[in-house]
């Protein structure tokens, strides 16, 4: 008898058979024996030894079978075996050993937690995979290419593999073993050829390949190779935007200085400086070409700047552009081509090719991505009309009012317009990511000053806790299917809140605002309501002689207030202009409670308020550019004008018992982007913002006879997040650096202005976490009289700070500021001394 052995990729799968020569057989049967996962039927399917089958033995065909088998990776040994042979039958045995499957794996040596949970993501390793070399090839290189885009060059991974007694079938327990050495890291980039440009400033320009220096936290000045690759294009086109187009660099080099440190060497050639010649149009048939010459706005003479002409012709920002001009006109298929056509000396002469193509109307607006607002609410805040010519401002117009809605995330929001040449239209397609809107508001804040029986002390800690729900919708309220968990998706804003810090103070406050009243204009209607308390923790009433009596030893303070307002967007000067009035009423009862001038009485403030204003910003959460103008008023009938009372022989009480003032609010704000980073694909873009604001607000009277209301007046310092100030008829301005309200007067003063610059830059713009660092310079003050008032003598302060959003809880919020200024008979404060100003959910003050 006569055995032999065939190899079929793998020193353990075989075939053996009894056999003295090659020899026909009909497979009579197939058994398989060690599958313990694997369906027995699927090994013999792609065995392809089926039973009735004509198979020479030996020959190729059980060679294939274990070839294919081998396939799939899931053996470590496989042998088909002649079982026996009947008359002219044989019947075959397919043996198998499994591969063993994944109990758990394991990071073992230099990994720290959060590195341990970024690898798992990528590896997505789970229990009872099959162990294959391939899998553990992959896992290798995956954690080793982790560590090298983290800068560890010599990383070492290891991976053990030990057996899992526990288990009655093969399994492993894979240990990942990490040795990740030190970081490598570039300590010096020396530029040589370069006499046009310093070598720092294009040091600069290496974004991801800068050198480490240890005063700079936010630098890793980690080596890769690619990123260094990456970087380079940037210094040349540096020397691009100063005219140098043939600068190159002739070589890079990168070499170990000391184990963890490498050099990188940059030799440049920066060629001749060119200049812009004359520039000629063709095929522009719309416009003139001295319109052109104006909107391109490039002399002969010019430093040449490829950059700067791409920007006049088809990219720039601001949308004042060659293509702009045709785009916002319908000429969607416009194309503009620059050549040069003559260079002379040092002069480059361009040629403009143009094809106007025909104008696009629009044929269909969809929408797409929104899974909770409805339609509804999307395309009334769209401005592209089927039936319209197609215009690329109103798409960017479109893109900046769905984001200022709030309820999706604008890093997301796309349109992808579909033009048809054939018949001149385009259809247009939005895309939105919904985000959530709704918040929890759990807000804490230092109560500061107040006055209670007479006496000065603190509320301490105010909590408010309170929900907004942005997208509601009140006509699916009794509609139980819409409850999921709430009926959204309308646009409307409702808001209930209660604030308190125990039996010293309460307010609660509820709020509807409905942004389209009737559904075809934009005409906001705002209703809301309020009340307050503020008390020296005595209890209302006591038990006397006669049974329940007031408390004498009673201070406190009440207040009722509601209001109703109405919005409206406006068309001139333009479409960012909103007018908002309000009809509002506020009753104060006083119990001994000095927090104005009487301690005992009452008092009604019936007001209308003006506001218009001019928004532009490009989105609520961190705007990157765009502003907002507002112009607040406030007035209330002139009392003192019609009832010829001699307000020198009343008590304050009877003097105040009809508030009347009026009161002017102004503020500037501008955002604008520093830097203009590129994000890669589904990357961030993370730009440096400066923001600037400027603010001043006026209390005046009508009548010098009544003089100066007590009530609206202005307190600044802190934080001004003292919300339960703000229904006191009292506006509290922040000014970091200094303690809340101690640049005013007991009172208030009716004159203030406030300026404020910020420097901010995002750390991340997740809408599920907004967070932002920012360096703030601000200075502020009060007056007590306009003749006194000098909006140049202020007081300064400086600091940093950090903002967390969090969709169910809002803006977050902690900062350290340096007060610079003395403030006059409160040593304590200001003059360089420093401290922390805590916000959750509160605004830095209206002004």
């Amino acid at each position: 008898m006569a055995c032999f052995t065939a190899v079929a990729q793998n020193p353990d799968s075989t075939m053996v058979f009894e056999v003295k020569a090659p020899k026909k057989y009909r497979i009579g049967g197939v058994e398989i024996e060690g599958a313990q996962y694997t369906d027995r039927s699927v090994i013999k399917l792609l065995s392809g030894l089926d039973v009735g089958d004509e198979i020479t033995i030996p020959g190729d065909k059980t060679a294939d079978a274990i070839k294919m088998l081998w396939k799939q990776s899931l053996y470590e040994d496989i042998q088909i075996i002649q079982d026996k042979i009947i008359g002219n039958d044989v019947f075959l045995i397919i043996k198998v050993v499994e591969r063993p499957r994944l109990t758990r794996f394991k990071f073992t040596g230099d990994v720290r937690k959060s590195e341990a949970d970024d690898i798992r993501g990528k590896v997505r390793l789970v229990g009872e995979r099959i162990v294959t070399d391939y899998m553990l090839g992959t896992i290798k290189n995956t954690v080793r290419d982790y560590y090298l885009d983290k800068g560890y060059y010599y990383n070492e991974v290891n991976l053990i593999k030990m057996k899992d007694t526990s288990t009655k079938t093969p399994h492993i327990i894979l240990f990942i073993d990490v040795k990740k050495g030190k970081k490598v890291r570039i300590q010096d980039v020396n530029i040589t050829g370069n006499t046009v440009i310093k070598s720092w400033k294009l040091r600069h320009k290496l974004e991801d390949s800068k050198r480490f220096r240890w005063y700079n936290p936010f630098n890793s000045a980690k080596y890769l190779e690619e990123n260094l690759q990456k970087d380079l294009p940037a210094i040349v086109d540096k020397y691009n935007t100063k005219g140098y187009r043939d600068a190159r660099i002739l070589k890079d080099t990168v070499y170990f200085v000391s184990k963890n440190r490498v050099n990188i060497d940059i030799t440049i050639d920066e060629g001749h400086r060119y200049y812009f010649g004359k520039f000629n149009w063709f095929g522009n048939a719309k416009y003139r070409s001295g319109q052109l010459d104006t909107i391109l706005n490039i002399h002969p003479g010019d430093v040449y700047d490829q950059s700067k002409l791409e920007a006049k012709l088809i990219m720039n920002p601001n949308g004042f552009d060659i293509s702009s001009l045709y785009m916002d006109d319908g000429y969607l298929f416009f194309q503009v081509n620059p050549q040069e056509s003559n260079i002379h000396n040092d002069t480059i002469d361009f040629d403009i090719l143009m094809y106007e193509g025909r104008q696009a109307t629009i044929n269909k607006v969809t929408v797409s991505g929104n899974d909770k607002t409805n339609d509804h609410v999307i395309y009334r805040e769209i401005v592209t009309r089927p039936g319209q010519l197609f215009r690329r401002s109103d798409i960017i117009r479109s893109q900046r009012e769905l984001a200022q809605l709030g309820y999706f995330d604008p890093e997301k929001l796309n349109v992808i317009p579909t033009p048809n040449q054939a018949d001149g239209t385009v259809d247009i397609e939005y895309i939105v990511a919904e985000k959530p809107s709704d918040q929890i508001e759990l807000s804490g804040g230092w109560g500061g000053r107040s006055y209670y029986a007479g006496q000065q002390g603190g509320l301490g800690i105010i909590g408010t806790l309170g929900v907004t729900f942005n997208n509601f919708s009140a006509k699916n309220f009794f509609k139980k299917e819409a409850w999921r968990p709430l009926p959204s998706g309308d646009g409307q804003r409702l808001s209930i809140r209660a604030q308190t810090n125990g039996v010293y103070y309460q307010s609660y406050n509820f709020s509807f605002t409905e942004p389209w009243l009737g559904g075809k204009r934009r005409n906001a209607l705002t209703f809301s309501a309020f009340h307050s308390r503020f008390s020296n923790g005595e209890k209302k009433y006591t038990n006397g002689e006669t049974g329940k009596i007031i408390n004498p030893n009673l201070s406190s303070m009440s207040i009722i207030g509601t209001s109703l307002g109405l919005g409206k967007r406006l068309a001139w000067p333009d479409n960012y202009f909103n007018l908002y009035t309000n009809l509002s009423y506020n009753y104060y009862d006083l119990t001994k409670y000095s927090a104005f001038i009487f301690s005992t009485g009452y008092a009604n403030d019936l007001n209308l308020g003006i506001n218009i204003s001019r928004n532009s910003v490009d989105q609520p959460i961190y705007p990157k550019q765009g502003s907002n103008f507002v112009l607040d008023m406030k007035f209330t009938p002139p009392y003192s004008l019609v009832n010829n009372k001699d307000y020198t022989g009343l008590t304050a009480a009877e003097q105040y018992k009809f508030i009347e003032y009026q009161k002017y609010k102004i503020t500037g704000e501008w955002f604008t982007q520093l830097t203009n980073k590129k994000a890669a694909e589904g990357k961030e873009a993370r730009n440096l913002v400066l923001r600037t604001k400027v603010g001043y607000g006026f209390l005046g009277y009508y009548s010098k006879r009544a003089g100066f209301s007590p009530f609206e007046r202005f307190k600044m310092g802190g934080s001004g997040i003292s919300g339960f100030q703000n229904f006191v008829a009292q506006d509290i301005i922040a000014l970091r650096g200094y303690p809340d309200n101690s640049l005013s007067g007991q009172f208030g003063d009716p004159i203030c202005a406030r300026y404020t610059m910020e420097l901010r830059y995002p750390i991340t713009l997740n809408p599920q976490a907004t967070i932002f660092v920012l360096g703030f310079a601000e200075a502020g003050n009060t007056w007590s009289n306009f003749k006194s008032f000098n909006p140049f003598q202020v007081k300064r302060s400086a600091g940093f700070g950090l903002r967390v959003f969090l969709p169910m809880f809002g803006l977050l919020g902690i900062d350290y500021g340096w007060g610079f200024d003395n403030v006059p008979g409160q040593p304590g404060i200001g003059n360089g001394k420093g401290q922390f100003h805590f916000t959750i959910g509160g605004q830095l003050g209206e002004l």
